[in-house]
Order: C-alpha cells, then structure tokens, then sequence
C-alpha cells in the first residue's frame, strides 16, 4: 500500500478510529491492532511475502533471548546468527542476481562460459529496512542497551510497525520498542502535527516530487539531445525529486505514528542548506546515516586509531552506504564520491565543525560566506546524484561529459531560458518553506495567524488534488 494511495487514505483513519475509540481499553489490544492493519498494510503489495518478514521477526525474536545470556561467547555466536541470518535474506533477495551477474561477466572475460540460477523474484518491498529493524534489536541487547522482550506481539509490532515498515526511518530498539510497550494516551496537540507533517510530506511528493519526475526522466535518458543549461536544470531536478519524494515519505511516516502516539525518529533536517559535505550527511537519511555509525564505523574503531584506520573505516562505511540502496555500480560509485569529499574534511578535523548550529541560527538570511557554502556543497551534491540517478556508470559519465562539451562549444546557451525550465516553479515552495521551517523541522505551526495557515492549508489540499498522480510510487520503495 502506498502511503499517495486513495486506500492508504482510507485505511489510515479506520485504524486512527478503532486504535482510539475501540481497541483503546488495554495496551495489548491496540498492539494486535497495529500488527493486524501493519500486517495488512504489508499484504496489500504482495501477500505472498508476508512468510519472510514473519520468518525474519521469529528469528531475531529467538536470538534475542540468547544473545542476553551472561555467557559472551555464547551471545557472540548467537549475534553472528542474527547477522548472517538478516544479510543472508537481504543479500538472497536483493544482491544473488547482481552478484550472479558479474561472476559471468568475470568468466566471459577469461574465455569459460556460465549460466548461474537467478531468481526471477520482485525485490520484497522494505527488505532493507524491517532487517536492519531486527538487527538493532540485537545489537543493542549485545550492548547492554535493550533488555529481551518477552511478548512476540510487542516485537512483532516494532519490526513491522506500517508507518516506517516499507521505507522508513530505521528505528532503534532502544527508542521504538519502549514505546511499544507503554500505554498510548490521545493527545490533540501530537495528532494535529501529525496531519499537518501528512499534509506537507503529501505537498513534497505529490506536488514536487512527481512533477520534477517528468523533467528528470526526459533529461535523463536522452541527454545527448540537450545542451548543457537544460542538463544542469535536470540535474538540480532529480536533487529536489529526491529529496521531496524520500522526505515527504518520511514526513507522511512520522506524522501517521504521531496519529496513534508514536514518536519516530527523524530522517532530514534539511540537508540541501549544508554548509560542508559532513554536516549533509548529519542532515540526509539521518536514521540510516547514524545506523551505519553505531553499528559498523565505531565497531571498526572509528576514528580513534589513527588517520590509516580512519580513512579505512570512512571509505567502508560509504560503499557499504552506497551499496546498501542497491545492486548496482553506479550506487557503489556514489558512495565512493562521497567518500573522496568527506575525507579531506575528516583527515583535516574540520568535519564536526557544523553539528550545533543551522544555517543563519539568529537570522532571516545567510551570509555571503554561508550562502556559498550552502552553493558549493549543493553543487557537489547534485553532480554526485547524477551517478545516483543512472541506470550505468557510463551514462553518469556520458551526462556530466556532455554538460563539459556543450559549455565549451556555446557558452552563450546560459543566455537563454533552458529546457524543463518549468520546474524551477516547483522547487521554489520547498526552498522556501524548508528555509522557514529551517530550525525546527516538525513544527508546521510556526504562521500563528490563523487567516494564513487557513490560506496555506487549501492552496496545498487544492495543488495535492490537482497534480495527483496514482501510478508514482516512491523512490525507496526499491531500496
């Protein structure tokens, strides 16, 4: 089920009225609840995986009681079944076809022929997320930080909870489970931010997302046919397609949660006013981003083992990162971009230099000094979306290649409106209302005159009703 879906929008109040006005008598009643609609928000894709993420909850389930044993090899051996269990469904369903690939490739080149097995499966929708779920639960059992639970219903509902499951954010155990298992009281203020997070995640996908999509996929796939100034409008397109499709989906998640007394963590807090490519990464798919640190850069030994460790572990942690969104080269080499940026600023110690404060903290506007940061770090964030956005390295390269000729062969094209010029009327409503909600990303009730958030409400309802589009799915729907 979609969350830009007319059943999404049927479904979610008839859970809100019988998670509040039926099932409100005990805390076990609106847990069966929540995994009864998750369960049936999950099947509504495709029932026929409904066994894997029942199999992958039984199984961390289990091993979380063992890995809490006093016993510490005991528990390591039971939180490398954990790992090896939650890789090897996520590496079966979603990498054996790649890596299947390439072995024939490798063997073609050295004269010997093969045909390995693939699997002729769909990529089960949110694989990567709901086993990344389960392996915080043992992790953080392993640290110490999270206690077994008992109740397979409570865990069931953490692993499969219907507003993160398919995309999002990756919770922690440590945050979610507690949660869990804690009386829910309604409280007006928390639901009223909640539809109001729906509404202007609906906004960034409906509206922005989807009709940046045009543009993107026109420039991407016949880019020899445009020159440089129109490449660079798609470019910047896909940044804000992305960006809008991949935060309206986390807005719509956290406001859904709030609806039924939840607290999910965040996944952006703007990171397209970044001053450097660290304080992006603090800011872009901050649950993933903060996943990845915890659980395999500090691990590694981080930081604290000198620069050769360091550099080993960044470089890890980006590819790994790059990988972990899909199967493919041009992910991998998306990731290692972003490494090659990062690592003079961790090698120089100017990466934590952005982590307190956002942009223009005590003011209306940047600095000149600020605003060119904010330009060059995007700039550099759009080129690298380019090898993202690919369907092969070469075609990545093939589009930033055939900007560099097209600039040298007429520079005056920059005089002239470009082609899919019309996005930019799209971009121009999340810039700004990202730059208003700039220091607190969740509070959407910042307008305190009533007449004007009355005004912003219908322009946004009309807009959503007028650019709906039922076939757009969201992007990491296939990560």
């Amino acid at each position: 089920m979609l969350f830009n879906s007319i059943e999404y929008l049927l479904f979610l109040p008839v859970v809100f009225f019988l998670y509040w006005l039926v099932f409100n008598r005990s805390l076990r009643q609106q847990n069966l609840l929540l995994l009864v609609a998750s369960y049936f928000f999950y099947g509504w894709w495709s029932y026929s995986f409904l066994g894997l993420l029942a199999l992958s909850t039984l199984l961390d389930f289990i091993y979380g009681f063992q890995v809490a044993s006093p016993n510490r090899k005991k528990a390591r051996i039971f939180l490398w079944l954990s790992i090896v269990n939650n890789l090897g469904i996520l590496g079966t369903f979603k990498y054996y076809n790649f890596f299947a690939g390439q072995f024939k490739a490798v063997l073609g080149v050295l004269g010997l022929q093969a045909d390995p097995i693939v699997l002729n499966v769909a990529l089960p929708v949110g694989i990567s997320f709901y086993t990344f779920h389960g392996m915080s639960y043992v992790f953080d059992i392993y640290k110490g930080k999270q206690k077994p639970v008992s109740d397979p219903v409570e865990y069931a509902v953490f692993v499969a909870f219907f507003p993160l499951l398919v995309a999002g954010p990756i919770e922690r155990a440590h945050h979610l489970l507690p949660q869990v298992r804690s009386r829910r009281i309604f409280d007006y203020r928390q639901a009223a931010q909640g539809g109001r997070l729906i509404l202007w995640g609906m906004f960034k996908k409906v509206v922005v997302a989807d009709s940046l999509a045009k543009t993107v996929d026109t420039m991407f796939s016949h880019y020899q046919h445009f020159n440089a100034f129109a490449l660079i409008v798609g470019a910047i397109s896909f940044s804000f397609q992305i960006y809008g499709d991949f935060s309206g989906y986390s807005d719509i998640a956290i406001g859904s949660a709030k609806l039924l007394g939840f607290e999910l963590l965040s996944n952006f807090k703007f990171p397209y006013f970044s001053r450097d490519i660290a304080e992006f990464w603090r800011r872009w798919h901050i649950s993933l981003t903060s996943w990845f640190r915890d659980y395999l850069y500090i691990p590694l030994g981080g930081s604290r083992q000198g620069n050769a460790r360091a550099v080993r572990n960044t470089m890890i942690i980006f590819l790994v990162s790059g990988f972990w969104h899909g199967a493919s080269w041009t992910f991998l080499a998306w990731g290692l971009v972003h490494a090659l940026a990062f690592l003079p600023l961790l090698l120089w110690s100017r990466n934590r230099q952005n982590v307190d404060n956002m942009v223009a903290q005590e003011r209306r506007l940047p600095t000149l000094s600020e605003m060119w940061k904010m330009a060059s770090t995007f700039a550099f964030v759009t080129i690298a979306w380019i090898f993202f956005r690919a369907d092969k390295i070469s075609d990545a390269l093939g589009y930033i290649g055939h900007m560099g000729k097209s600039i040298a062969a007429s520079p005056g094209q920059f005089l002239t409106l470009p082609a899919g010029k019309s996005s930019l009327a799209y971009i121009l409503p999340l810039v700004l209302g990202d730059w208003w909600l700039r220091k607190d990303e969740r509070n959407l009730t910042i307008v305190s005159q009533p007449l004007i958030r009355r005004f912003v409400f219908w322009v946004a309802i009309i807009a959503i009703a007028t650019k709906y589009n039922a076939n757009r799915s969201f992007i990491y729907f296939q990560f």
